[in-house]
């Protein structure tokens, strides 16, 4: 005859879930003792410190959106220093530069890439 489980404790996976849960209040309490207590926002939501949202204004930029707003705070940046009168770098300067490094590396390796 196969062995049956004793019906009168609880099955392991309801022993694993309350061990779960009681390392989660476990973890949220030494929390709010180090950092003080979790804004009414993160209470609500039941959010840990340090656990960033997927939505709103607190979630993470992508890759695509921190990139367009790295150039977007360059042209800005640039506007401002044209208004306060600083001149940017000069076009013809750099082409001159680079013209000279071609040719630097033109005699050094022997060859003519133009």
């Amino acid at each position: 005859m196969p062995s049956v489980k004793n019906p009168n404790k609880p099955s392991k996976n309801r022993l694993a879930a309350r061990a779960a849960k009681v390392r989660k209040v476990r973890q949220k309490s030494s929390a709010t003792g180090k950092r003080g207590a979790p804004s009414l926002d993160d209470q609500r939501h039941g959010a840990r410190e340090g656990l960033l949202p997927t939505s709103g204004p607190k979630k993470p930029l992508s890759g695509k959106k921190a990139k367009k707003l790295e150039k977007k705070l360059g042209y800005a940046l640039r506007r401002k220093m044209e208004s306060e009168g600083v001149v940017g770098m000069d076009i013809e300067s750099t082409t001159e530069k680079k013209d000279e490094e071609k040719k630097i590396e033109e005699e050094q390796t022997g060859m003519d890439i133009s």
